[in-house]
This record gives C-alpha cells, structure tokens and sequence, in this order.
C-alpha cells in the first residue's frame, strides 16, 4: 500500500488525538473484558448462556472472540493494546473509503488530487470521533462492526458479492445493530441478490443461533433496556417513558433498513450507512457521544463516493452539530433538537438533493468477459494506488 501525504497526516492526526484521550480511555473495556471470560468459561452464566444471564452485554460473539485475544495481557495492557489497534484501524477505513471512491469513479476521469484532498479534509472530522469510540470508550464491539462495514462498501464497490455477505455478516456478528446496513446488498447486480442475501443470513446465523439453542432464554436479552435520558431525540416525539419503549427497537432496524433501500432504490448506495446511523441516533434513548463515531463513517462514504464536491460539509457538520452541540449547547432539549434537525435534514438532503451521478457502470457479480477485459481491469485497478 503506497504511502501518501494525506495519509503521513491523518496517522499523524489519530496519533494526537491517541494521546490526548487515552490516559482517559477504557470507558467501557470491562464489559469487553467481563463478556469474553464469561464466553470462554464453563460458568453456569457464561458459554452459550450468556446472553440470556447478561443481557446488558448486547455484544456480538465476533467481538467477544476479537477481545479474547487481549486475555494472555495484563488488563491495562490487554485494554491499551485494544485501544491502539482500534484506533488504528479508523486509519485502515480512511483508505479503503479512498479507494472505494476511487473505484467508483473508475474511467470518470476523476480527478486523484482531489479526491485525496476531500478524504483529508473529511478524515479531519471523523478521526476525534473515531477516537472516541476506540479509544475514550474502548467499544471494541462498535469499532468491528463499523470496520467490517467499511469493508462490505468497498467489496460492493468492486463488484464482489461473496466479500458484501461475508463483511455485512460479520458487522451484525460484532454489534447486532449493524443490521441497518443489509440494504448494501440490494446496490449488488440483481442476479447476485439471492445468492448474497443468503450468505448474510447463514452467516449471521451461525454466529448467533447456537446462543438462542444453547439457552431459549437468550429471547429475553432482545429486550433489554436503557433508561430514556432527557437529551435523546425521542422526547421530542413526546416519548417520555423512564426506559426503552417496547417498540423503538424494531422500529429503529426498519426505519434504518427501510431508508437504506429507498437510497439504493434512488442509486445513492453510498448513503446507506448514514441513512442506517441517522436510525439509530433518531430512536436511541442513549446520547452517548461515540454513537457519533457511526454517524462520521456514513457522512464520510457520502462525502467521498456520493459526491465530487471538494468540501466534504456533512463530515463537518455531524462532528460541529453533534458533538460540538454535546459540549456548548446550555439544555438537553436543545441537544435533543439538535439531533432530530441532523436526522431529518442530512436524511432529506442524501435522498432527495440532486447529486452528479456520471461514473462508469457497475462490475458484474461474479466477473466475466475475456482476458483482455480482465487484463484492462487489473491495469485499471493498479491505477487506483493513487487514491
């Protein structure tokens, strides 16, 4: 992977941000921590049990697993060796999204300068946030799930449905919540949607099922709820229940689902993620700030693969209105209102907003053509170095 200026940068941008938060990082490590020994362990509560004794770990088995890896360590040392591959990997998503939007616009005549000065100027607002969630609250679980979403984007954006199933599955496996993303699927030639959607949903069924088996009280773990705090969105629906309403959610997956499949219907694949995130920040009772972390990857797919322009303002904007408006605005009302405005108008403007839509057609599942296409395309893919 050759290296570029923009990217001397960006490292150098996380590396700051590293040390600035991590003498205060590990926010949420010990439930990391607690779930991966009670996974591995013969317990009466652990094994496949787990969710159903445990249901506040709403942490995917992939995630689990991925800390087990920390066990050998010392917990401070197990926690910052966590924290620095998490954050490492944010620098990882920055490239693949570079060259996500390279292939998107592969034989558009984009132009590479460009893009790599709106991947920096976007990847200036989604590292502090990315740092939030790898590094200040360590959710190793979020983390997983937003990189192997990253990962399905950028096997879509090479026409690779088997890759799309494979990383989609393991985002639901890591945090179920990813489930909001499935729409990428429907972005696939229509002959590969069967195929793909089937792979997803035997994937995430092997990584879940035993669970539910295992213990049919895992059932419960599905119900679990947070209390409904003052600055959540949803009091501004009237939603004043102390803790999660039965039906927020399966409400939250379909209004992410059904969003996302309004965007691939639109052609705006490059949205779902946002569209997904906006779901999740609309209907949480929670206002944690590393939600936001969620949010910056959808508004930094949009901004370099939805659109040319060279300012990416929604990257900008998320970070400015929901996390600035966290630290200085005086009342949760006011954040509260804050998020639903976001929601609504970032929403309305990926759905509806006239974008330039000139790229070069999408690959077909499964590839195809003679050897000089295939030839022509490795050349062309040898181009995209300089994304």
């Amino acid at each position: 992977m050759p290296l570029r200026r923009h990217h001397v940068l960006l490292t150098a941008w996380t590396v700051l941000w590293f040390f600035l938060v991590e003498p205060r990082g590990g926010f949420s490590w010990h439930y990391l921590r607690q779930g991966e020994q009670l996974l591995f362990s013969g317990q009466p509560d652990g094994g496949l049990s787990l969710y159903a004794h445990h249901p506040e770990l709403q942490i995917g088995p992939v995630s689990l697993a991925a800390a087990r890896l920390t066990a050998p360590f010392s917990p401070h040392v197990g926690q910052l060796m966590a924290e620095a591959v998490s954050a490492g990997l944010g620098l990882v998503m920055l490239v693949l999204v570079g060259r996500t939007a390279a292939l998107y616009y592969l034989g558009t005549g984009t132009n590479h300068r460009r893009l790599q000065q709106r991947l920096l100027i976007a990847g200036l607002a989604f590292i502090p946030m990315w740092v939030e969630v790898s590094v200040r609250f360590a959710h190793l679980d979020d983390v997983l799930a937003l990189f192997f979403t990253t990962l399905a984007a950028h096997g879509l954006a090479r026409g690779k449905p088997v890759q799309v199933a494979v990383f989609l599955a393991l985002a639901v496996d890591s945090k179920p919540w990813a489930i909001a993303f499935a729409p990428l699927i429907l972005a696939l030639p229509r002959p590969a949607w069967l195929r793909t959607a089937l792979w997803f949903c035997l994937l995430v069924a092997v990584a879940w099922l035993p669970f539910y088996l295992g213990n049919l009280d895992t059932m419960a773990a599905a119900k679990f709820t947070i209390p409904n705090q003052p600055a959540s969105a949803l009091r501004w629906f009237g939603v004043t229940d102390p803790s999660t309403p039965w039906w927020d959610r399966p409400t939250q997956f379909a209004l992410g689902i059904g969003l996302g499949c309004v965007a691939v219907w639109r052609g705006r694949w490059p949205a779902v993620v946002l569209l997904g995130a906006d779901a999740r920040i609309l209907l949480d009772p929670s206002v944690y700030t590393y939600y936001t972390a969620s949010i910056l990857l959808g508004t930094l797919l949009w901004d370099a693969v939805g659109q040319k322009r060279l300012v990416p303002w929604w990257s900008w904007i998320a970070l400015a209105a929901l996390y600035g408006g966290t630290l200085f605005l005086p009342s949760d009302p006011a954040r509260g209102f804050v998020r639903l405005a976001f929601v609504v108008v970032s929403a309305a403007y990926v759905l509806l907003w006239p974008t330039q839509q000139t790229r070069r057609p999408r690959p077909p599942a499964g590839g195809g053509g003679g050897d000089g296409r295939r030839r022509s395309a490795r050349r062309r893919e040898r181009e995209l170095v300089s994304a």
